[in-house]
């Protein structure tokens, strides 16, 4: 069989992939991911065709084969869970964490050695870091973004939507490598390797719908309380027809035409017609009962904005904004992006613990080891410390 990690060129047709889609098709290929030193993977989601998206498709390469597997087929796929796992097989990723998440939440799968082709391009300074724009420039391989947005839940596939599918990973190994030598020749790999075990520890958000998120949409503190009740009402409306539906929701109504709506507070179906959004099906669909519900909230008394939080103590605040202007400076002298060097939520946590000593600052585990020897005494000098 044709190796799929030969060097990337413009002209260079790909083997066939593999379509694992039946019990016989999975084993034949657990056995080969038995066999193999590393991965390259990726996920296809119906995040805008879903009220909750899912992984639709898992597309993996090894060094032999591309394997495109339907994930709604009803397989056991324990054993791509065990893979993950594993410490001994590298896992190849571009722009892992979005996929992870999904991997975690849907299978309760967590991932170790990971590399992820995108943070070593951030970590090198590339300000191109797509995988297509990585691609085109280093080998001349155009992928199409014909089918970024494809609903890949439906079913049957489509050849070229396959067909991209494969793109997505046979690439990646190459990728790496040439990346890693990057890396390892700008003696940059300690702080990459880092890095990517702490993309791989993802949290999963709480992505559950919130009834008062509406107060965060752009416009609504400047309406009056009627309108804000309005507001409300069809906040919760949306929410309501995007679960039945099952569908994201701006695919029942956007937010602008729900300020619109709450804005004008209609209440005849032709005062629909020139609100943003509001089109002949859109009316039928809904209308009437938009005109209820905004009937009923105008009755309705007005609702509370949650409580803000505590401002922050001063001192906290100062320690986060002079670590901030650290951060900035130390990402503008290497060419960088400021989260390369330390992320957001780590200046947070050694703003609000004030470390005085490097055993103080590696107690609060904010920092890894590569990042807490290379920044650790600037950041006490940051926050005042003379060592």
């Amino acid at each position: 069989m044709t190796s799929t990690s030969h060097k990337p060129g413009a002209d260079t047709p790909l083997a066939p992939f593999r379509l694992v889609a039946d019990a016989a098709a999975w084993d034949a290929c657990l056995a080969d991911l038995r066999g193999m030193s590393r991965l390259a993977i990726d996920l296809e989601a119906n995040s805008m065709f879903a009220y909750t998206e899912r992984a639709c498709l898992i597309q993996l390469s090894t060094a032999t084969a591309d394997y495109i597997i339907d994930p709604l087929a009803g397989l056991d796929l324990s054993g791509l869970g065990a893979a993950l796992a594993d410490p001994t097989v590298e896992k190849i990723f571009h722009a892992a964490e979005y996929d992870l998440i999904l991997l975690r939440r849907d299978y309760d799968w967590s991932l170790v050695n990971l590399f992820d082709t995108m943070w070593a391009a951030r970590i090198l300074g590339y300000r191109q870091m797509g995988l297509a724009g990585l691609l085109e420039a280093f080998y001349g391989v155009r992928l199409s973004k014909r089918y970024q947005k494809a609903n890949w839940c439906h079913r049957p596939l489509s050849a070229p939507e396959l067909a991209y599918a494969q793109k997505d990973t046979h690439y990646l190994p190459a990728l790496r490598d040439r990346l890693a030598a990057e890396l390892e020749e700008r003696d940059l790999m300690a702080e990459a390797l880092e890095t990517f075990a702490e993309q791989a520890r993802v949290r999963l958000p709480n992505n559950g719908f919130d009834p008062d998120a509406f107060w965060n949409i752009n416009g609504v503190q400047d309406m009056t309380p009627t309108q804000q009740a309005v507001m409300k009402a069809l906040y919760l409306f949306r929410d309501r027809e995007a679960r039945r539906r099952n569908a994201p929701h701006f695919k029942v109504l956007s937010d602008r035409t729900l300020l619109e709506i709450a804005t004008t507070l209609p209440a005849r179906m032709s005062e629909l017609d020139t609100l943003h959004g509001m089109t002949a099906g859109q009316q039928q669909r809904y209308g009437r009962q938009l005109l209820e519900a905004v009937a009923e909230a105008r009755q309705a008394p007005p609702p509370q904005p949650p409580k803000r939080l505590p401002r922050l103590p001063d001192a906290v605040l100062i320690r986060y904004d002079r670590l901030h202007r650290w951060r900035k400076a130390r990402a503008l002298a290497r060419g960088v992006e400021s989260d390369v060097i330390i992320s957001r939520d780590a200046l947070w946590a050694i703003a609000h613990a004030a470390p005085r000593t490097l055993e103080e600052l590696a107690a609060l585990d904010a920092l890894g080891p590569w990042r807490l020897a290379t920044y650790g005494q600037e950041i006490l000098r940051e926050l005042g410390i003379r060592n």
